[in-house]
């Protein structure tokens, strides 16, 4: 069983893929009542036309996510005109403590995708408050943030996505670090096809590409690219995919980083993260991906206990 707590635009649309792909029930909890129940009758109705046989619960009660192989943590909200990062840090901090405690309670054998924002702040949070062991306790950021990427050199080069392999390490923010030289088509580096002013604009692109969706919205963020990120997680760990996909750990050593969580290649199966991929990169590289572990333990001081 797959829970999903948050039942807004990622959450919900997310429970749709999971459903649609058939990766088992899904529960979608959330603490607006109606909310969840709404969207899965909804979703159920949709069922027999799409011809899935998942079942979607849709609950305000956290002991019904009792028995979770995976729970995805979407609540949270989004920063808001007027609010500093510190300020959003604060409310998402309580809303992941709060959250983290009913998984502890129901679902302590549970791998945990967190996707609230800012994400690698609240993955190292999570891993605090749950103390499942960091193969258990992951971050969604890196799997979108190379989505994107891949999408922006598709289109740039004009060849099929699924010619495209991207990858995108460090913080899902500015931090964010696209591996160019890592990045291929059809096996053939893109730092060999484009020149370097362009694959500088398309990493550039990539690293403000939440904030250019948020630009044309004007109210809320994106759903889509998120959830089908979140999806394809949920898919290696139930079918044990062991799928090499970026996502945000607790580091401990690796790329000289010590007790704090970023965007890394890791092998991804049905016990969480089974290793953890270390590339070969530059120092110029090196030092964006510390710089930014470091802002994550700058931002946990803020909301820890002395």
């Amino acid at each position: 069983m797959i829970s999903v707590v948050g039942a807004g635009m990622v959450g919900s649309t997310l429970v749709q893929r999971l459903v649609e792909m058939e990766l088992g029930d899904v529960v979608m909890v959330d603490i607006v009542e109606g909310l969840p129940q709404g969207k899965a009758l909804d979703l159920m109705h949709a069922s027999s036309l799409v011809g899935y046989d998942s079942k979607v619960i849709g609950t305000n009660d956290y002991s019904l996510i009792e028995g979770s192989d995976v729970v995805v943590i979407t609540a949270g909200v989004p920063r808001k005109p007027g609010m500093t990062r510190e300020q959003l840090v604060a409310t998402n901090a309580n809303i992941i403590r709060d959250v983290c405690s009913h998984i502890k309670k129901n679902s302590p054998d549970a791998i945990v995708i967190v996707v609230t924002n800012p994400l690698d702040t609240m993955v190292y949070l999570a891993n605090r408050e749950l103390d499942f062991g960091r193969e258990r306790v992951i971050g969604m950021g890196g799997m979108l943030d190379s989505a994107r990427f891949a999408y922006y050199v598709a289109d740039a080069v004009g060849c099929s996505v699924h010619d495209v392999q991207a990858i995108v390490v460090g913080g899902h923010g500015g931090g964010m670090l696209p591996l160019s030289r890592y990045t291929t088509i059809k096996g053939m580096s893109l730092e060999k096809i484009l020149p370097p002013e362009k694959v500088k604009r398309l990493a550039e692109r990539t690293i403000d590409a939440g904030a250019e969706v948020v630009s044309y919205l004007k109210k809320g963020s994106a759903f889509y690219a998120p959830s089908a990120a979140i999806a394809m997680m949920v898919d290696a760990i139930i079918n044990d995919r062991h799928s090499i996909m970026p996502c945000s750990v607790l580091l401990k050593g690796e790329y000289g980083i010590h007790g704090s969580c970023t965007g890394v290649p890791i092998k991804l199966g049905s016990c969480g993260v089974e290793e953890i991929m270390e590339f070969d990169l530059t120092d110029d590289e090196l030092s964006i991906m510390r710089d930014a572990a470091d802002e994550v333990l700058n931002l946990a001081a803020g909301i820890l206990p002395e």
